[in-house]
């Protein structure tokens, strides 16, 4: 078996190789290709480790037709093409924990380094000057720090805060009032964060949401002779604008280690006293860095050998263990998904997949990513469970998940159904024995084991047809390995499920067809049972 391959274009701990290596991954490490030179590499690889130097771009992804995964040591990924990385099927990983310790102690030198103005008063005295009374500062003790965005790295930061003697309070859609009173802060909105805060300081993401919250208008409402800490994304804050709060000293100071285009090399806020500036260390210490090398080559490993997704920006993760799990429900949801994609030709308007019984105790958002894929990929040569949902909402397909949580017969159940403009079609199965069952099809209850090669007939429930269908696969040399039947009413609509020994040509499915009571007669394959 070839082993995976991976590139490390980046700098990167010489502990990521180490770990490649062990996992059975080759690796190839060179941290300063040309753009045309990595353009010319990428072909050849499965995987692709970064930290911020290398771009990944449509472009570059063009060229990239064995890429399975791109991993980045760190958090942000605004060097990565995420939507087309997820259009390709690529999955993005990063590291959200590695260097988030790392990160805010970062923050807290910053507000340290403000609050005592110590950068002024180093360069002050290093220069031979003894200006004591010039740098008059500051206690935190006791003082409101604001935090927009009380995540990982905004919670660490609260807890050495109150440990400074700080009182906290935190902005955050996502943090619940009980978590915020076990890290001890006070939940509130971002407008009375902004006009009570003596200090505030952001750990919030670059997104749509977040891009520029510090506003001119966020400004004007912070409290006069406050001030701001941005160790998060650059964009966050209005560069301008807060030029001209700290100009007119409506800002105490300000300290920013991340910037809205990167390297900075020039502004006008490098030019005022009263702002701190740093060269986007925030997750720059040796710890840190073999924390995140380390973390993505397992990452990267672990998705590469077992499929298991940690940490993914564009896919439901499965760690290692979860994995072992959900193989067998995985391998349900294919088969079912398999079924009714083989079946349904028409544009699929809803697809709602229902879990009952034990299905419901596990992680079921990559269940229904399979359930989707699985579909799709029977008229799509390129879907994978990266960008299974996305190909779905392209083709305006109404994904639904669902839980029943009745009673039933079987341990576990799982419903795909569909609706196009002219039918509505569902599938059920179970696992027996870990293995994938077929417990009834349109509503019509039988129980069937899927094997590589299969006949679906649908037919009236009439004497004769089971011995008409025996009779023209033995004229026609097709061996019957089991059959399975169901039937709605006596007389009523039946199916047929029968597993054979190879494909069929398609002679003998229009021969079928044509029998006496036979509606309809389809060749299924489902290649992940050989």
């Amino acid at each position: 078996m070839t082993k995976p391959r991976v590139l490390i274009s980046d700098s990167m701990s010489s502990q990521a190789v180490t770990i490649f290596e062990e996992r059975g991954v080759e690796v190839v490490q060179s941290s300063k290709l040309t753009e045309a030179e990595l353009f010319d590499m990428i072909g050849e690889f499965d995987g692709l480790a970064i930290r911020s130097s290398t771009k990944v771009t449509a472009e570059l992804l063009e060229h990239a037709k064995n890429l399975k995964v791109v991993g980045r040591a760190g958090i942000g990924v605004d060097n990565v093409d995420v939507p087309t990385c997820t259009k390709r099927g690529v999955v993005v990983m990063n590291t959200p924990l590695g260097n988030a310790i790392t990160t805010a102690e970062h923050a807290m030198a910053m507000m340290l380094s403000l609050a005592r103005h110590i950068p002024q008063a180093n360069s002050s005295t290093h220069a031979g000057k003894w200006e004591k009374s010039r740098f008059m500062g500051v206690e935190l003790t006791g003082k409101l720090l604001g935090l927009i965005g009380a995540g990982n790295i905004g919670s660490i930061v609260a807890k050495k805060a109150i440990g400074y003697g700080l009182h906290v309070q935190a902005y955050d859609p996502f943090l619940t009032e009980e978590r915020a009173a076990k890290l001890g802060v006070k939940k509130v909105d971002l407008e009375a964060l902004l006009k009570t805060s003596d200090i505030i300081s952001l750990h919030v993401p670059k997104t749509p949401e977040t891009a520029n919250i510090i506003s001119a208008n966020a400004l004007n409402q912070m409290k006069p002779g406050s001030m701001l800490i941005n160790c998060a994304r650059g964009g966050l804050v209005d560069e301008m604008a807060l030029l001209a709060a700290l100009q007119s000293g409506h800002l105490k100071g300000a300290a920013l280690d991340v910037y809205e285009v990167e390297p900075a090399r020039e502004s006008p806020l490098f030019e005022l006293d009263n702002v701190i500036c740093t060269p986007h260390l925030g997750a720059s210490t040796i710890e840190a860095q073999e924390k995140v090398a380390i973390q993505i080559a397992e990452q990267i490993s672990e998705y590469l050998s077992s499929g298991a997704i940690n940490n993914a920006i564009n896919a439901p993760s499965i760690s290692a263990e979860e994995a072992q799990v959900l193989r067998p429900y995985l391998q349900l949801a294919q088969c079912l998904g398999s079924f009714v994609g083989q079946l349904t030709h028409d544009p699929i308007k809803t697809l709602t997949v229902t879990y009952g019984g034990e299905a419901n105790d596990v992680n079921v958002a990559p269940l229904t990513v399979q359930v989707v894929q699985s579909i799709l990929e029977q008229h799509s040569s390129y879907v994978n469970s990266v960008n299974a949902r996305e190909v779905a909402r392209d083709r305006n397909i109404n994904v639904i998940e669902a839980h029943n949580e009745g009673r039933d017969e079987y341990p576990c159940r799982i419903t795909v159904a569909v609706e196009t403009e002219s039918i509505s079609r569902s599938i059920c199965g179970t696992l027996i024995q870990n293995l994938p069952r077929v417990i009834d099809v349109k509503g019509i209850p039988l129980e069937s084991k899927l094997g590589e090669h299969m006949l679906y007939i649908t037919n009236d429930d009439k004497p004769g047809v089971i011995g008409d269908i025996g009779t023209s696969t033995a004229e026609r040399s097709i061996n019957i390995a089991n059959m399975h039947l169901g039937r709605d009413i006596r007389n009523g609509k039946a199916i047929v499920l029968i597993e054979v020994d190879e494909q069929l040509a398609g002679d003998d499915l229009e021969h079928l067809r044509s029998l006496p009571n036979i509606n309809d007669a389809q060749y299924l394959h489902f290649p992940a049972l050989q």
